[in-house]
């Protein structure tokens, strides 16, 4: 793989050779700081950031080291008075600092002794503290702390450690990592300081007990050298570390027993596989995390479909369409935050033999208040789903939500069997395995007309607070009732003299409930079934 370099950019001036020998003079005189490190703001380790120049700055005497600040919130672009010095990532995420105002980082054994061993000072205890019911502040006192301190400094006998935003930027003395914390089985080295991968591979070299590894916030060079087959880490998160699906290929052949591999926030829009048309190899992998990232295109996923064991996350990214292709092994799929936006999609899912947990949240399709479709109507289409959007689908939900489906369509679609096969494909099935028979014509006074579904049982709800404490009421209500004659039922059944209420249809496994908004629809037209709970709001 081709080295990358840095190179600073000026612009075409005179004035530029001579600021070119004085950032040269700069950096000799002041080698603490390279173009490329990672450093943090001196006292906090939150704020990281890259070096982009070293040197002196026109009009403003001594060294000045260029950051660009990867939260971006800083003073410019690497620019001032009309000079490039550096060119940052945005408008804002650059600024000039003196070199005593940043750390470039510890090494890990050093944050081991930190974290560990250290003791808390006054400031830190104090901020330890809860609010009185007369918003005073009691201190907290930590029970037993002074054992688990002893427990934990015992580095021998250490399992898992996080070091998270410790400024760790080397792996330190070689072979001291593997003495110190011999049986180390997890380490969370979030938002530090490290980029070489080479650094990776010393720390699971001399941790040969190391099985989970989080590097999540590191920024890692595209450069992979010098890294070691990793044999025991069978979890590896790189969420938000600027890779790419290059240079997963070339750490797939390191990992030989990875189970999960966490990719979240990477800004992945294409996948390459280097041998094939799709992505092979990863024989133990179980979990691909790809939320957040920047894939639109089924196609790119379809590359995907020969790994035999995966789950797969995909939230957050631009996809708008299902794939057509099911993939065999596939139990768990995360499309949260996506733009699926039509019902072929949802309905596409019952073709991946063993897809049970789906999640279609911040997706315009399940999305009611963007004209999406409700909990309950998902449930139906989805014929196998166990867990929807992080709920459980029980079955009673499951046959409340497929029966309330099915007098749903059967009121909005009535005697036009060739449109409903073609929207809706599990309708006729649901319908045979619920018994539900269709309506039968009445004559009466006025002609044919069509028989109500007879009377379903509601329970209303009184939630608002200015109504006061009412207990609730269970009604025998036609099916063709509105919503429109049903609040002027719940003025009359709780005595609301000057309230207007709003209703809101309380579903199982739903977080919240469905506001009904349009007084025309009946009880029948929204798939409100029988034992139905309506809550009465103000």
């Amino acid at each position: 793989m081709p080295k990358i370099y840095v190179r600073q950019t000026y612009r075409d001036l005179p004035q530029n050779k001579h600021k070119k020998k004085m950032q040269d003079r700069s950096i000799e005189s002041n080698p603490k700081f390279r173009v490329g490190q990672r450093v943090h703001s001196a006292g906090d380790p939150r704020r990281t950031g890259t070096v982009k120049y070293v040197g002196s700055i026109q009009g403003y005497s001594g060294a000045w080291v260029g950051v660009d600040w990867d939260s971006g919130d800083a003073k410019h672009d690497g620019s001032v008075n009309g000079f490039r010095y550096f060119r940052a990532r945005s408008d804002r995420s650059g600024s000039f600092v003196r070199a005593h105002n940043l750390s470039p980082g510890i090494s890990l054994i050093e944050a081991l002794q930190l974290r560990y061993r250290g003791h808390s000072t006054k400031e830190e205890e104090d901020d330890m503290y809860v609010l009185s019911a007369s918003n005073k502040r009691v201190s907290i006192q930590l029970v037993g702390k002074d054992k688990i301190q002893d427990k934990l400094s015992r580095f021998e006998e250490l399992t898992g450690a996080s070091l998270s935003y410790m400024g760790v930027s080397t792996p330190g003395v070689p072979c001291q990592i593997g003495t110190t914390v011999p049986k180390l089985k997890e380490l969370d080295l979030t938002g530090n300081l490290l980029s070489e991968w080479k650094d990776l591979g010393t720390i699971c070299d001399e941790l040969p007990s190391l099985a989970a590894l989080n590097l999540s916030n590191n920024l890692m060079l595209l450069e992979i050298c010098e890294l070691p087959q990793l044999k025991s880490i069978h979890i590896l998160v790189l969420n938000n570390t600027g890779i790419n699906w290059m240079q997963i290929e070339i750490l797939k052949d390191s990992l030989p027993v990875i189970e999960e591999l966490h990719l979240i926030g990477n800004t992945i829009s294409t996948i390459l596989p280097t041998s094939s048309f799709v992505v092979r190899g990863f024989d133990s992998l179980r979990l691909l995390n790809l939320d957040d990232n920047c894939i639109a295109e089924w196609d790119e996923i379809l590359k995907l479909s020969q790994l035999r064991r995966m789950l797969e996350f995909l939230g957050g990214n631009e996809l708008q369409k299902e794939s057509p292709m099911p993939f065999e092994n596939l139990r768990c799929l995360l499309l949260g935050g996506n733009n699926i936006e039509d019902l072929a999609s949802v309905d596409s899912l019952n073709t991946f033999p063993k897809l049970v947990d789906i999640r279609l949240s911040e997706n315009p399709v399940a999305d009611p208040g963007r004209g999406g479709i409700p909990r309950f109507v998902l449930v139906a289409r989805l014929a196998k789903v166990e867990i929807l959007n992080g709920s459980e689908v029980i079955p009673r939900e499951r046959k409340d939500s497929e029966i309330r489906y099915v007098r749903l369509i059967m009121s909005k679609l009535q005697g036009n069997p060739e449109e409903i096969k073609l929207l809706h494909p599990r309708f006729a099935e649901l319908k045979k395995s619920h018994g539900i028979e269709d309506e039968k014509p009445l004559v009466g006074a006025t002609g044919p007309q069509k028989m109500a579904s007879g009377l379903f049982s509601i329970t209303l709800k009184c939630v608002g607070p200015s109504i006061g404490e009412k207990p609730p009421l269970t009604k025998k209500l036609p099916a063709t009732t509105t919503v429109g004659k049903l609040k002027i039922l719940c003025e009359s059944f709780f005595k609301l003299k000057s309230i207007k209420p709003k209703l809101f249809l309380q579903e199982e496994g739903s977080p919240l409930p469905m506001l009904l908004e349009d007084e025309m629809d009946s009880l029948m037209d929204l798939g409100i079934g029988n034992e139905s709970t309506i809550l009465v709001d103000e």
